[in-house]
């Protein structure tokens, strides 16, 4: 495995880790998104989930000049977390171990691609976890709102070294997690990144911490946002609810496992 650029500049492919990006009508931003993905690392791979803005066939013609990059497309939109466990199932095929997964819409630093796979490749155990750095445009209210998210993240596992629970930048170890999401049906919609730290955490993936910037893009500059504040934040209380009763079932084991460090 190897982010070494060849002797043209461009990445050498790796066989063990790659990027992943879910798509769903992304806007404009994606196109940028892809390049910047793919002037950092070889492959990257982009499930289209759905999508119905012409978004897939653009991402197609991409494709086809482009070796490093695989686009998988999903007849229907099912959500985030689907898409990922769609391209999880698929990588693992092939012999890859670990996925970074990013966003489509321009908000997460491709710039950083290296330095995380840098670092899953020398902890290969990990979840290596972006924690974000907002700028000054950042909505206050999506900001503020996500210290709920992530304390509940935090009480559920005990305190085991979450920085951020929602940020959708990370490296993932592609086995547990995959084996996690075929043992129960959550984690398919907006509640896959937070419920994904948790149970990895649960399962004994240890979280390494990166400083990360995320932009918002206001719609002027390509900016596409499909969150609902009522209905996911209804989705995140549902799924703390879980998680806080799957905590106390577990709080024994979490306990022994902190004071045996």
């Amino acid at each position: 495995m190897s982010d070494t650029p060849s002797a043209a500049g461009a990445p050498l492919p790796s066989r063990t880790h790659l990027v992943l990006i879910p798509s769903y009508n992304p806007g404009p931003k994606v196109r940028e998104t892809v390049l910047g993905a793919r002037a950092q690392w070889n492959p990257v791979w982009v499930v289209v989930d759905g999508s119905t803005d012409g978004s897939a066939a653009l991402l197609q013609r991409m494709a086809d000049e482009d070796s490093g990059l695989k686009v998988l497309v999903l007849p229907q939109n099912s959500g985030k977390g689907s898409a990922v466990l769609h391209g999880l199932r698929r990588a693992a095929q092939e012999g890859f171990t670990h996925a970074l997964t990013m966003d489509s819409d321009g908000q997460h630093p491709a710039h950083l691609i290296p330095a995380f796979m840098q670092q899953s490749q020398q902890q290969p155990e990990a979840m290596v976890l972006g924690k974000p750095v907002f700028d000054a445009g950042a909505p206050r209210l999506r900001v503020n709102g996500r210290k709920v998210s992530n304390f509940w993240a935090n009480l559920e596992t005990l305190w085991n070294g979450i920085g951020d629970s929602l940020y959708g930048f990370r490296v993932y170890p592609i086995a547990p997690l995959a084996r996690i999401m075929q043992r129960q049906r959550w984690m398919r919609r907006f509640d896959f990144d937070p419920e994904a730290v948790v149970r990895l955490s649960w399962s004994g993936v240890p979280a390494l911490n990166i400083d990360a910037p995320v932009r918002y893009f206001q719609a002027s500059e390509g900016g596409v946002s499909h969150f609902k504040y009522l209905r996911d934040n209804t989705l995140l209380t549902w799924m703390h609810t879980r998680l806080f009763l799957g905590f106390v079932l577990r709080l024994p084991l979490l306990i022994w496992r902190k004071l045996a460090r």
